[in-house]
């Protein structure tokens, strides 16, 4: 499976109204809000890379109240706990 990590910046007073539409996305695992330089992180899953640009460039982008991305692939996990 071939993971993204999304960072967003939102506009101001819509993070929970967007994080609920992140989360109703079947390829977003987890939604978390966060302090620092972004307000939401979105991880993405897919089985193809095709799809996740396709996610990330089209699906995302078609959130209005998403105003800017920043996208890190993941290569490998270190660590995996539920």
């Amino acid at each position: 499976m071939i993971r993204a990590l999304v960072m967003m910046h939102v506009e101001r007073g819509k993070v929970p109204d967007t994080a609920k539409r992140l989360a109703a996305m079947d390829e977003v695992v987890d939604v978390y809000s966060v302090a620092g330089g972004y307000d939401l992180v979105a991880i993405i899953q897919s089985e193809e890379y095709q799809r996740l640009a396709e996610i990330v460039t089209e699906k995302l982008q078609a959130i209005e109240t998403v105003t800017d991305t920043t996208t890190l692939m993941a290569f490998r996990n270190y660590k995996f706990t539920l």
